[in-house]
């Protein structure tokens, strides 16, 4: 018999894969290789411009014509520098260790269902306690209303129907009358 209980167990030595790999830091060759393109029509615009132009020919066709010569140097240029840097970056590089773990598909799973139900959990959490504070700011805002209205000063009696009497006040019962 094995150590191992089924032909899907792992043993933990084997588990672990450790590979010895490099790292260093490589240059973008697409970016020499645009930089490269347009210092080179840069550099045809300048020399067409400094030497003298054919007027059956016209500069923008002059221009149009050497470009082709000049992003094409301009792009092999930058792609030789990108390649030089490589080289150089390559010697710099530094060994490091990566170790790959095998996990169980059953144990993944459970993982997976675990971190589930505590996103749900912290889910239900933070909804509770935006309710408790929506709560918090109703009864707060009730308590405001009520002592607005406690402060509210008494309404004014009714105007009365009598138009000699102008201040609105009636007249009690004992009062003589004029």
């Amino acid at each position: 018999m094995s150590d191992t209980d089924g032909p899907g167990d792992i043993d933990a030595q084997d588990a672990a894969n450790e590979t010895e790999v490099r790292i260093r830091r490589a240059p973008k060759f697409s970016a020499f290789l645009i930089v490269g393109g347009g210092l080179g029509a840069i550099i045809t615009f300048i020399l067409t411009a400094i030497f003298p132009v054919d007027p059956q020919v016209g500069f923008g066709a002059l221009f149009g014509y050497f470009a082709l010569y000049g992003v094409t140097a301009g792009v092999l240029v930058g792609a030789l520098v990108a390649l030089i840097l490589d080289r150089v970056t390559s010697r710099r590089s530094r060994p490091a260790t990566v170790v790959t773990t095998l996990s169980d598909p059953e144990e993944a799973a459970a993982e997976a269902a675990a971190e589930a139900a505590a996103e749900a959990r912290y889910a239900e959490e933070d909804a509770a306690e935006r309710a408790a504070q929506a709560a918090t700011v109703r009864t707060d805002a009730a308590r405001t209303e009520a002592a607005q209205a406690q402060d509210v000063p008494p309404a004014r009696p009714a105007a009365s129907a009598d138009p000699a009497d102008a201040s609105g006040l009636t007249d009690t019962p004992d009062a003589p009358r004029a």
